[in-house]
């Protein structure tokens, strides 16, 4: 008897009867869930309990590599658009093609949580968190499928965090000796099911959107940087938690000497550090890290 690995399935979006992958993909989890209450009553025998299924939810998490299609996800979540979701399982030698089998099933879901990692000289990465929102429909036709080409992919993005000093500068002072930066955003969902829902499965709907920064980097007593380059280190941040001030932020490429030069804006806003943390441990790199949670909107681009 053959034993299987493990069969192939993918997440993908739908768009008529298009499915595209989400691409560059390194674990897609889906998650089924039954709510269920307590029914048991004074007039039961013995003392085994008796859950009743109230309602139904699912949800989708893909964690994958490559960060280019981080604007069109901000812009989805901050929008709440809702996607419609498909999972099957795949073929093709970039197993991105659905096959349409008797697990494939498609439903709306909410992009209810993100969280973006730009790493210098390591992987970049996403974890994207859907909340379902009502039922789920086997496919009864086959998806044409719409592959996404995985490209030359980098080990990494070279992407910065720039930060002015107030709430009104466009920001222009880079995080120096950066080594980890991460923006999150995660939408409250809220139950909205009510007596004239059709079917058992929970429907929801977002109440709020919330989002922070995490930025770590090395503590130097001057940096070497180019003079053309102004850079915020920990005295810098400092002062931005003693005045208790909202200031302006960008996540931005870079390029040039170090890396610390300004090019596209990926996302911008405005920011309060909740935390900065400094860290001095024995023969190794001292380093901090500042916990920034926003402020209001935050804008794809500049």
């Amino acid at each position: 008897m053959a034993t299987l690995k493990g069969q192939n399935f993918r997440i993908f979006t739908v768009s008529g009867t298009t499915a595209t992958v989400i691409g560059m993909a390194t674990n897609c989890t889906v998650t089924l869930n039954s709510n269920t209450e307590e029914a048991s009553t004074k007039d039961d025998v013995g003392l085994a309990a008796k859950p009743t299924v109230v309602s139904k939810s699912w949800q989708v998490q893909v964690e994958s590599l490559n960060v280019a299609d981080v604007g069109s996800l901000l812009s989805g979540i901050k929008a709440m658009t809702r996607f419609v979701l498909m999972w099957d399982e795949t073929s093709t030698t970039d197993n991105q093609t659905p096959l349409h089998d008797g697990m494939s099933h498609y439903g709306e879901a909410y992009l209810s949580d993100a969280t973006f990692t730009f790493n210098d000289r390591e992987n970049s990465a996403k974890s994207l968190q859907f909340s379902g929102v009502g039922p789920l429909t086997a496919s009864e036709e086959a998806f044409t499928g719409s592959a996404v080409s995985p490209g030359s992919y980098t080990k990494g993005q070279f992407v910065r965090l720039f930060l002015s000093g107030n709430n009104t500068t466009t920001p222009a002072n880079v995080i120096a000796a950066a080594k980890q930066l991460s923006l999150h955003v995660s939408m409250t969902l809220e139950d909205a099911t009510t007596k004239d829902t059709d079917g058992d499965w929970q429907i929801q709907e977002p109440t709020a959107l919330n989002y922070d920064i995490s930025t770590t980097a090395l503590v130097r007593s001057g940096d070497t940087i180019t003079s053309a380059v102004t850079a915020y280190g920990v005295t810098e941040l400092e002062a931005i938690y003693k005045d208790a001030a909202p200031v302006k932020w960008q996540i931005a490429n870079v390029s040039g000497d170090n890396n610390r030069t300004k090019g596209s804006v990926i996302v911008s806003g405005s920011v309060i550090i909740q935390t900065l943390t400094l860290n001095g441990p024995n023969r190794q790199n001292a380093t901090y890290t500042a916990q920034m949670q926003g402020y209001g909107e935050y804008n794809v681009g500049s």
